[in-house]
Parts: C-alpha cells; sequence; structure tokens
C-alpha cells in the first residue's frame, strides 16, 4: 500500500482552512458558543432558479440520507439496486466492478463528478469501489443514450456524483468496525470566510475489508479491499455575478485475492515475489477446485494497485439577466499496477477535459444551452510477461475528441416540455502499437436527442426520450478484466466507434403519499465490442457484426403510510438479445425485485431492504465448466438459482450532536458457495478460471458505528 503523497496531505493545512471560521472553532474551549454562518452563494442562488441546465431528462436522485440508509461507503454500493442499476461483480479475484445502467455494459456508463468528467477511459473498471461517498451531497444517475449534453459517450447513462458544497462551518467524524475486519473512518470539515465569499470542503476517507473464503478452500471467493481518499473544494465568490471553484482529490485502492492471508500464505509481498514462472504440477487436492489448494500462491494471485488524481477548476459568471458562462477545465490521472496470476500489467492514463457552456433564456418558452469541449487523453501500458509474444499488440492508445452542442428546452405552455438538443463530435482514436499502423478510429458523430415531458394532471405525468450515442472501446478491460493467456498473447481489432440508439417512456403519478412509477427502455448497438478468438486461439477484441439490444420494463412505488412508516417496492425485467448475451462475461440481471421500510421517529430510526434475483440460464451466456479437472461428471450448473439477500440498519440519536448505529448485511448468509457453486472452474481444455459468477460472493456482515457531528 503506497501512502498519500504531501500534496494531499498538505491540503489538510492549507492557509485557507487555517484562517476559517471552523478552524478556530475547533481549537476553542467547549464551552464557547460556535457562530453559524450560512451563505446561499451566487453558483446555488443560479442553480436553485433554474439557471443552470445541463441534464436534459429526468434524472433519479440518491441523497445523502438514502446513502446513509443502506451505510453505503462507496458508489458501487450506493446505486447498486436502485431502479436501472446493477453493479456487476465480474472476478472473485480482483473483485472488478462494473455500473450497468438499463441493461447496458459496465463500460458504456459515464462517471462524472459535479456535472465534469474526472475519470478515465480505464477508471471505470477498478476503483470504482474507492469513490467515498463521505462528503457527497447526492447522486444522480440519468439512465439512456446522450443523458447529458457533456458526456455523448454514455451509451448506458450517467452517474453524477454531486460534492458537498460549504454554506456553514460543521465537522463530521464517523467510525465503524465490523466481521471480516470491516474498517471504515470518514471525516468531513465545510467552513465559511467571516466576509461569506468563501467556502472550503474537507474530505477524508479510509475503509477496509478483508477476504472472504466461504468454503475454506484456501482460496478466497470476495478479496482484500483497501481504500482511501482525501478531498478539498474550494468555492469563492469573485463578485455578485460571478464565482470560482476548485476541487482536488486523491484516491488510492489495494485489492488482492487469491490465496487466503494467514492460511497459505503470509502477505501480500509475499505472494507475489513468490513468482517464478514454473506451474505446479496441482493446484488443488484430488484436481477439485472445492478441495484444498495446494498451488504456489501466485497462481491464483490477483493484485491490483491504483492512484487517481483529480482536479478541476469552474468559473461561472451571470453576463446579463439572460445569460450565464461557465467556463471548466478538469484533469485526471490514473495510475494502475497489477499482477493476474503470473502476467503484470502497468498503465498510466492522463485525461484532459476543457469546456465552455452557456445558458441563455430567451423568453418565457424557450431556454438555449450552447457550447463547445475538448477532450484529450494519451494511455500508455506495458506487460513484461506479454511483450515478449509474437501475438501480443498492446492496447496503449491515444484518444482526441472536439464537440460542439446545442439545446433548445421548449415550454410553449404549463403542462408540455419539450428540449431537443444535438451534439457534433470528431473523435479520433490510434493504437500506438508499432503493429497498429495508421489510425483505428478518425470519425464525425451526431447525436440528437429529444425529451418531452407532459402533465397529463398536477398528480400524471408522462416522459419521452430518444436519443444516440457512441463511444469507443479501447481496453483490454473491455471483456477480460486482466486475466490474459501468458502462452498466447492478445490481439486488438477495432476499427469503428460502438453507436446506439435509445428510446425511453414513462408515466408517473405522485401525490402526498403515494408515488408510483412505470418505465420501458430499449437500446440498441452497432458494432459492440466482444472478445473472441483467432483461429490459432490468440484472445481478439473485436466488434460484432450484428446489432445488440436489450430492453427493461420496471415499476417503482413508494407509500408514507403515516408520519413513522414508509414503504417503497419495486420491479424489473432486463430482456438481452443473443447478440447481446454473447458480449457479457458475466451473465446480468434478468429479473430483480425489492422491498424497502422504514420506521423513524424522535431518536430512533430503522431500515429494512430485502432484494430478489430472478433465477437465469446461464449456457446462453457462454457459461461451461467443471468442479474437476478432466472430469465431464462434475459439470458445473447451467441454472443461475433465484435468490433474496436482505439487510437492516438501526440508527438512534443519543444527541443533537451523536448518533450511533448498528447493522447487518446479507442477514442470511446467502453465496452462491454456500450453495455449493464456487466461481472457481476448470474449462474443457483443462483451463483454470475464477469467474463462474452468478450470484453473491459477499457473506453476512455485522458492523457497528458512532457519528459525531458538530
Amino acid at each position: 500500500m503506497k501512502s498519500l503523497s504531501p500534496l494531499y496531505l498538505a491540503m489538510m493545512a492549507t492557509p485557507l482552512f487555517l484562517s476559517s471560521p471552523i478552524a478556530s472553532a475547533v481549537t476553542d474551549s467547549a464551552d464557547k458558543e460556535v457562530e453559524v454562518i450560512q451563505v446561499q452563494g451566487v453558483r446555488r442562488t443560479l442553480d436553485q432558479a433554474g439557471r443552470l441546465k445541463d441534464v436534459i431528462q429526468h434524472t433519479e436522485v440518491l441523497d445523502a440520507l438514502m446513502i446513509e440508509n443502506k451505510n453505503a461507503l462507496n458508489l458501487t454500493a450506493a446505486i447498486n439496486n436502485e431502479p436501472g442499476v446493477n453493479v456487476s461483480n465480474e472476478c472473485s479475484m480482483c473483485g472488478v466492478k462494473r455500473i450497468m445502467l438499463n441493461g447496458m455494459k459496465g463500460e458504456h456508463t459515464t462517471i462524472l463528478v459535479d456535472d465534469l468528467p474526472t475519470h478515465t477511459l480505464i477508471s471505470g473498471f477498478y476503483a470504482v469501489d474507492a469513490i467515498a461517498t463521505t462528503g457527497v451531497e447526492r447522486i444522480e444517475v440519468a439512465r439512456g443514450a446522450g443523458a447529458s449534453l457533456i458526456a455523448p459517450e454514455a451509451i448506458g447513462g450517467t452517474v453524477n456524483i454531486i460534492t458537498k458544497q460549504a454554506y456553514e462551518d460543521g465537522v463530521a467524524v464517523d467510525f465503524a468496525k465490523g466481521l471480516h475486519d470491516f474498517t471504515a473512518f470518514k471525516g468531513m470539515a465545510t467552513g465559511v470566510s467571516e466576509d461569506g465569499l468563501t467556502g472550503i470542503t474537507l474530505i477524508g476517507q479510509y475503509d477496509k475489508q478483508d477476504q472472504e473464503d466461504h468454503d475454506g478452500n484456501g482460496v478466497s471467493e470476495a478479496p482484500f479491499i483497501e481504500n482511501q481518499s482525501l478531498t478539498a473544494l474550494v468555492s469563492h465568490d469573485l463578485s455578485d455575478v460571478s464565482n470560482i471553484q476548485i476541487r482536488l482529490s486523491k484516491v488510492q485502492s489495494e485489492i488482492f485475492g487469491g490465496p487466503v492471508i494467514g492460511d497459505n500464505i503470509g502477505s501480500i509481498g509475499e505472494a507475489l515475489s513468490g513468482f517464478d514462472g514454473e506451474a505446479s504440477e496441482k493446484l488443488f487436492q484430488d484436481d477439485d477446485v472445492t478441495k484444498k489448494y495446494i498451488g504456489k500462491a501466485w497462481e491464483t494471485t490477483e493484485w491490483i494497485e491504483t492512484s487517481r488524481d483529480e482536479a478541476y477548476i469552474k468559473y461561472l459568471i451571470e453576463l446579463n439577466n439572460s445569460t450565464v458562462a461557465e467556463f471548466a477545465v478538469s484533469h485526471a490521472k490514473h495510475v494502475q499496477d497489477s499482477f493476474y496470476e503470473g502476467i503484470d500489467y502497468q498503465a498510466e492514463d492522463i485525461m484532459w477535459y476543457a469546456r465552455a457552456k452557456f445558458d441563455t433564456e430567451l423568453n418565457d418558452a424557450h431556454f438555449i444551452t450552447y457550447g463547445v469541449d475538448i477532450r484529450t487523453e494519451e494511455m500508455r501500458s506495458a506487460t513484461d510477461a506479454l511483450e515478449s509474444l509474437e501475438a501480443y499488440q498492446s492496447d496503449s492508445f491515444d484518444y482526441d475528441t472536439k464537440g460542439i452542442f446545442a439545446q433548445d428546452t421548449w415550454t410553449p405552455n404549463d403542462d408540455l416540455e419539450i428540449a431537443f438538443a444535438v451534439r457534433i463530435d470528431k473523435v479520433v482514436a490510434d493504437f500506438v502499437d508499432p503493429e497498429k499502423i495508421g489510425t483505428e478510429i478518425d470519425e464525425t458523430f451526431i447525436a440528437p436527442r429529444l425529451d418531452m415531458r407532459y402533465m397529463h394532471s398536477d398528480e400524471l405525468t408522462s416522459r419521452f426520450s430518444t436519443g444516440r450515442g457512441y463511444r469507443a472501446p479501447l481496453s483490454f478491460f473491455e471483456t477480460d478484466h486482466g486475466i490474459l493467456d501468458a502462452e498466447m498473447g492478445y490481439q486488438i481489432d477495432i476499427d469503428s466507434l460502438e453507436k446506439s440508439l435509445s428510446a425511453s417512456y414513462s408515466l408517473s403519478y405522485d401525490s402526498d403519499d403515494l408515488a408510483i412509477t412505470g418505465s420501458v427502455a430499449y437500446s440498441k448497438v452497432d458494432n459492440l465490442a466482444s472478445l473472441e478468438e483467432t483461429e490459432d486461439g490468440v484472445p481478439h477484441l473485436t466488434q460484432l457484426d450484428d446489432s445488440a439490444a436489450v430492453t427493461t420494463v420496471d415499476i417503482t412505488a413508494g407509500y408514507t403510510i403515516n408520519d413513522n412508516w414508509t414503504v417503497n417496492v419495486s420491479a424489473e425485467k432486463f430482456v438481452y438479445d443473443d447478440a447481446f448475451k454473447s458480449s457479457y462475461a458475466i451473465a446480468p440481471v434478468e429479473e430483480r425485485a425489492s422491498f424497502e421500510i422504514q420506521y423513524q421517529n424522535d431518536n430512533l430510526k430503522v431500515f429494512w431492504s430485502t432484494v430478489w434475483f430472478g433465477s437465469k440460464d446461464l449456457s446462453e451466456y457462454g457459461y461451461e465448466g467443471y468442479d474437476r479437472l478432466g472430469d465431464p461428471t462434475s459439470r458445473k450448473t447451467m441454472t443461475g438459482s433465484a435468490f433474496s439477500m436482505s439487510d437492516i440498519k438501526v440508527q438512534y440519536q443519543l444527541s443533537e450532536s451523536t448518533k450511533i448505529y448498528a447493522g447487518m448485511s446479507n442477514i442470511f448468509e446467502e453465496t452462491q458457495i454456500d450453495r455449493g457453486d464456487s466461481p472457481l472452474f476448470y474449462d474443457a481444455n483443462g483451463g483454470y478460471d475464477v469467474a463462474y459468477i452468478y450470484g453473491s460472493l459477499h457473506g453476512r456482515e455485522m458492523y457497528a458505528g458512532i457519528e459525531v457531528k458538530l
């Protein structure tokens, strides 16, 4: 594990923080009254007035209280199992997570921070578990291609993480412990200058979770994960009509899966240093993955260390009574060092993004948003284990886009709103491996989108959206999350953008006590990336000839029984065509239903949730494996059985500043391993792999914590 750099540790001691009221409040004696300063701010005022509009379709919002109910420490835990959202765990060793929206693949989701791209193309595969929820004001989920004017590559949709800004002075500290060495420390401080023009938010989070080995064979089904992050956000009103924001963030993550530490290996370093390139004669007793692991530790070790630096600066100015302009620059640097069962992989991905955006209110009926943006990204990767192979091609790339966008939101009357948007992007993507001569992708893409909202009555609303989107498939992790064949190599055959067309309709009923929404969505993708094999058996990243499509249907309902009780229920169905099924590494959710109930009085809050997952035919997704090497009678199941998972959290407010809480996730210990289905398997050719996954891999987790706010 690497330590946090001095640059980001220094953020905790900036002169601005030391001179703010919050710093003096911390050092004052306890009997002094702390002055509370609340600031509205230029940016917040414009936002509340509807003068800043980026999202052009209906957006689902998870606020801080919803995140708290889930005890979600990271982004994936916060949004998982929300309507249309599934976080797919695609490896029992490395724990790679992919955020899927409307049944689309994880690489089709764009993650934004405060409406800006701060994640590179490869950072959506690792370290999404390290995106902390401490200091998050809300999470906005917009499903469908072109869900945001600033994210044309979001074929599936966008997840926008909004950082809490400082409008008053405060300090919050939270500490929790639980099973499997679960540890979480969260801290946040907000301060406002005496003149009310400057606010600063400082956020820190550390969390870790130990390995889990439910069948006791010495190989983990869930990896060790350790995350740490520091973030600083400064907002300053330069005048009555202008504001500047600067945000810096440092995120580090370490993941280790495979041999259980303390069982057949002493430490992570010992597992990595033990690599000798000589394979064991047997990996398991009796060549059975359900029995004791007897191979060398490195043969099942997967280790990923990730470091991500994020920064942005935004300048907002009200040019006149009708136009607001925002100029922004964001930067991200993603560094990965990893080891996959004998294969090393290092990558450095650097991204710059710049945008100029204008919002103009033409009249009462027309609101115009327009602007330009540019994005440049350079990724360089290396692997000592593969570079000497004749069949190996690097996934190092250069990626550049230049775009222009415009949107007219037309409100002809109080009942109808129509938003028409269009982006035109020049996209250039070039693999820089010496064998990849020429530029693979050089296209101009036009992405229109139409959104309509009609108010049938005060309670009943229809929404319709349709639009196009694109994405450039550029990384190994599109399909194989880094587990490569050291004897065969890797080939890349990408020459076109993935291009999508989506449409959705929803009908919502919303009264004081009852809210119901039913929706249907359809997405079709051309040139979808897929992992195939050449005639020589070399893994081959290519693109499907046929279009791939998915349809989703869902209904959600929430009911306030009385002042103390609320209930939420949902049901969803995802229908994938054969082409889409062939592209998945792990079988996705096909059917899902959820039930939530909350009780709350003055001091006590109890939150219960149950999520049910329907069964699925694994053979439709290319599953085939055996528990015992060379034994056809040990064939693994071809049916992913239905199952459910339940969580509970109890919270008690001891005083105005202190609350305690305790909870249990996966109460009934529902995992596919406890059903007798290990994610480990041998394929028909005698190869060993670790991703026969269709159910939960994490077992029961109990935790307790305390939160103090000053």
